[in-house]
Formats: C-alpha cells, structure tokens, sequence
C-alpha cells in the first residue's frame, strides 16, 4: 500500500494489494469512505472517487478510472483502461474488459460479461469494448460483444447476447447467435 493516497474514512481489510510492485504509473487515489474487502487487489494508475465499496476478490486494473459511488462485487474484474461513472454497481462476477466506458447510474448483474475482442486469436484488429450510456441496466449472465453501444435508458434481460448497438429507452431480450459459413477474413488458424 506504499505510496496510494487515501482520503479519510478509508477501511482497506487484510489481504488486500492497493498499487502493483514493479507496476509503471502513479500509485492509486481513492477518495473519502471507501471498503475494500479481503482478496481485492488494486493496480497501480487507478484513481477512484468518494464512497467506492469492494466484494471480496475485485480486481481494478491499471489506468481505470472510477468515479463516486461505485461498488465493484465479489470476484469482479475490471481489466483496466476502463472509465466508469457515478453511481455504478458490478455485481459478483462481472467482467469488464480494457477500453469499456460506461456511464453514470448503470447497473451489471451477476456474472455479466463486457468483451473487446473482435476476433479473438485469429486477427489483430485491435480492442474495443462496449460502451453503456447512463441508466443502463444489465442483466444476470448478459454477454456484450465489441464496440456495442448500449443507448440511455436500455436495459438488457439476463441472459441476452448483445452483438448490435441498442437504442436509447429499449428493451434488448434474447441471443441472435446463428450457424453461418465461416467468413473468408476469419479462414485460417489462430494467431496465438
């Protein structure tokens, strides 16, 4: 914990790692009156508002920006480069991925999963994550693929597999997921 700033109120339990040995960048901010439980480790480069709470387990990785409110459940992961707003709520297990912006007042239920991988290991077209726009909400086991939008408002079921942009104020339910030929782009091995 060598080096993080800490505002008061701050409640970090045993076995917590705040700021990563060897890791570049400044060592982590938090504000006033967070909790962070046991098992949470908190990379360095990580600057965290007022009122941030922790399950056991949470990973926050580098250059992530996490603003008031915000509680990141057990064994949650945020893989960095990440910005998140106010008044967010990752429930246990939820993963977000590097490049994910998410806005202020958005909720992501158990095991909901981000990705940013268009192609994974089969082409370098470089990341993107999804990006969820304020008053989202996200159900339970609910799968965003890359650079998806999720419009004010939406609210995705549990269990829905987003693979297009949602409008604002809609309802997304269901997974899309069709057998097609794999496309020419795609043809070949992995680039592992």
């Amino acid at each position: 914990m060598t080096g993080a700033q800490y505002g008061p109120g701050i409640d970090v339990q045993p076995n917590v790692m705040i700021g990563t040995p060897g890791e570049e960048g400044d060592p982590p901010a938090f504000g006033t009156d967070a909790t962070i439980r046991s098992g949470t480790i908190i990379y360095s480069g990580v600057q965290i508002g007022d009122r941030f709470q922790t399950g056991h387990n949470a990973v926050v990785r580098e250059r992530t920006a996490i603003g008031d409110d915000v509680t990141v459940g057990t064994n949650a992961v945020i893989d960095g480069k990440t910005t998140i707003g106010s008044s967010v709520s990752l429930q246990t297990g939820v993963y977000v991925p590097p490049y994910t912006d998410i806005g202020d007042q958005v909720f992501l239920g158990p095991h909901a999963v981000c990705t940013n991988d268009p192609y994974p290991v089969r082409r370098d077209d470089g990341l993107v994550g999804p990006t969820l726009e304020d008053h989202v909400s996200i159900g339970a086991n609910a799968v965003l693929l890359p650079g998806v939008t999720i419009g004010e408002g939406s609210f995705v079921a549990a269990g829905a597999v987003v693979t297009e942009d949602v409008p604002p104020e809609t309802l997304a339910v269901g997974a899309p997921a069709v057998h097609r030929e794999l496309p020419e782009p795609l043809d070949g091995g992995n680039l592992i």
